[in-house]
């Protein structure tokens, strides 16, 4: 039965309170997304090291690094739909129990050859797919004046590639090739049992009843599932290929070691991460269309300062930091225009297409980065290629993105009495 309204949708009032055991569940979904992309991240520091050892070409070394994301961007689209069936209480535990695999697989025997680490690398991405399980579940335990918020709190689990980063080479040089695998391996399973047992899904979770393909066509048809592709290419992707490169970028362009580079890359992340909730924040108070503008405006200038390689000090970290924290912001703002304008029931197959963009917005660029390098000895032009990809990104959003969410907002709405979420003609 469907109810007309002359409101754009129903909600608590701002500020209502939230019930512990969403916050409770929010936490539990944050960690194991952190605990999944510190596994996913293992290979990125260690970039340097198999150049060396195994004698590889730059872009031999770009594509080690790069096979994890891809696979975990793809398989978020099934992992997202799976989700939308069987809810997070089932497939956190899952997907963290299998990403053992690969972890140990890497750490025992699978760093041999570049043969064998991109085998273990195709399947460490399948820890990257966790991001399309949390979202939905953080979705659904929340009101939508406070979904930017909570699913910003939930991005910040990307943090988990500092946890990588600021301990892989460490623990390799002083315990051996095999140490932060298997602890990694050990905190996933610790993982995946408290999952088991603690996590829920919110009440009244609407299960869909048609197929994954027909879920899969219908989300193709959303125009906000494109338009947050578009944007979450770029916002989500830039942190993604930044956090993976930049260990090679500062040790080959500015002839730092690769423990300092890897602590710098740290300090990217984390600042990404805790610009993301703070994104998400403001967007459920400003309206993600002002912060991504904003955001991107940043990526631009900072990316085109950077082109013509400053010395880091003071200018190249300031531009780094600056793209950081906006790249972060955008990628909050992305979802709280996902959690706007998605029906509820499928915020899971969105989210894995979306997340699916993101990743692989993050899978080309040390690509070119590292076939540029080898071609030019400078990466300027790949620096270059950002700003004007974050500038055309920044005209959509003042153009499509903006006359979607304008045209959303004027439109009656409908309530659906099996849904949580309220929507205009998405519903």
């Amino acid at each position: 039965m469907v109810q007309p309204l002359k409101s754009k949708r129903v909600s608590s009032p701002s500020g209502a309170p939230v019930s512990r055991q969403a916050w409770q569940m929010l936490a539990l979904a944050t960690v194991g997304f952190a605990v999944n992309f510190w596994a996913w991240a293992l290979v990125s520091p260690l970039g340097p090291r198999f150049k060396d050892t195994l004698d590889l070409s730059s872009f031999e070394q770009s594509l080690l690094v790069a096979v994890p994301v891809v696979v975990g961007s793809l398989g978020r689209i099934p992992v997202g739909a799976l989700t939308d069936r069987y809810g997070g209480r089932i497939m956190f535990p899952i997907v963290s129990a299998v990403t053992i695999v690969p972890v140990l697989y890497l750490g025992l025997v699978g760093h041999s050859s570049l043969a064998a680490l991109l085998i273990g690398g195709f399947f460490l991405g399948i820890g990257g797919t966790t991001f399309a399980v949390g979202v939905p579940l953080v979705n659904a335990w929340f009101p939508p004046e406070r979904r930017g918020l909570a699913i910003g709190i939930f991005g910040a689990g990307m943090g988990g590639t500092a946890i990588s980063a600021l301990t892989t080479v460490k623990l390799v040089d002083a315990h051996g090739m095999a140490t932060p695998f298997l602890i990694t391996a050990v905190v996933l399973a610790l993982y995946a049992v408290v999952a088991a047992l603690l996590l829920r899904d919110a009440p009244g979770r609407t299960v869909p009843t048609e197929s994954l393909a027909r879920r899969l066509a219908a989300t193709a048809r959303l125009s906000v599932t494109w338009q947050a592709s578009a944007l979450y290419a770029v916002a989500f992707g830039g942190y993604v290929a930044f956090s993976v490169y930049l260990p090679t970028y500062l040790k080959t362009g500015y002839g730092l070691t690769q423990a300092d580079a890897a602590n710098r890359m740290a300090g990217f992340v984390l600042l990404a991460v805790a610009m993301r909730p703070i994104g998400g924040w403001l967007s459920d108070r400003l309206g993600p269309v002002r912060i991504l503008a904003g955001s991107l405006a940043v990526v631009v200038v900072g990316a085109l300062a950077q082109s013509a390689t400053p010395a880091l000090a003071p200018v190249g970290t300031i531009a780094f930091l600056a793209m950081a924290a906006t790249l972060g912001a955008a990628s909050g703002a992305t979802f709280a225009l996902v959690a706007l304008l998605t029906p509820a029931n499928k915020v899971g197959s969105v989210t894995g297409v979306v997340g699916a963009a993101g990743g692989l917005g993050g899978f080309l660029p040390p690509l070119v980065m590292g076939t540029l390098y080898g071609a030019y000895g400078t990466y300027a032009a790949g620096l270059a290629l950002l700003a004007i990809v974050a500038a055309a990104a920044l005209v959509y959003t003042l153009t499509g993105v903006r006359a979607a969410v304008e045209a959303a907002e004027g439109k009656p709405v409908t309530v659906r009495q099996d849904d949580h979420r309220v929507t205009g003609q998405a519903a």
